[in-house]
């Protein structure tokens, strides 16, 4: 069943001589429960895809439609809402709060939200990351492996549809880095949720169900990886 998709979505930065066309009309359709990789060479658009479905930028004409609603016909409080229960993001560059714990950084969204967050789900979350016995350190004692395994949880702590993630394992080892893609699959699987991962690393693409090249804006290729 499809989850996300997009209807000619462009994004333009600056005007005249300093105009840039980051996304060209991409159109993409993603099934709930896919694994999509998108590959492409630096500035070729994608992390700019990735905000615009994450609600994080604006598109500068075309639409994105998440459980067949319009996101940008949203206004900014139910924008920030969507963004908060529906996707979870992942980064290279962990964006943990210093001051907070590895548990209080997962619970945040939902902290945010003024909700009362579910103890036994985010028991099982620690459990699943490896951090019960790191709960409650804070990110300063956490390795990066730990660190991003935390922003994984905060990610998922919601039980959000959709995870997107951007380069999440530039700043790992190889070790970590197939330790945090087999999380990010397992979660995926086990909570049946929806995963898109921008990466250089062909060897993570190799294991998605489906890559999407863009190159100057554009989807050039999408194909379905045999199994």
């Amino acid at each position: 069943m499809e989850i996300l998709r997009t209807e000619n979505l462009c994004k333009t930065y600056g005007s005249g001589e300093t105009r840039v066309d980051a996304l060209k009309n991409v159109n993409i359709s993603i099934n709930e429960g896919e694994f999509v990789a998108v590959v492409g060479p630096s500035g070729s658009g994608k992390s700019t895809l990735l905000h615009l479905l994450g609600g994080v930028d604006k598109p500068t004409s075309g639409k994105v439609f998440v459980d067949d609603v319009d996101i940008y016909n949203l206004n900014e409080k139910q924008l920030a809402i969507f963004r908060r229960r529906k996707v979870g993001f992942v980064f290279q560059f962990y964006n943990l709060i210093p001051v907070l714990t590895a548990e209080e950084n997962i619970l945040l969204p939902i902290l945010l939200d003024n909700k009362k967050p579910d103890r036994a789900y985010i028991k099982e979350l620690l459990d699943l990351l490896g951090l019960q016995d790191r709960r409650n350190h804070l990110p300063s004692e956490l390795s990066g492996g730990q660190q991003q395994r935390v922003s994984i949880g905060r990610a998922l702590a919601y039980k959000p549809s959709i995870i997107l993630a951007d380069e999440p394992t530039g700043n790992l080892d190889s070790k970590n880095s197939r330790e945090i893609l087999d999380l990010l699959k397992i979660s995926v699987k086990r909570y049946n949720q929806t995963l898109m991962v921008i990466t250089h690393d062909v060897d993570i693409a190799a294991q998605a169900d489906r890559v999407v090249t863009i190159e100057d804006g554009i989807i050039s290729k999408d194909e379905v990886i045999a199994i």
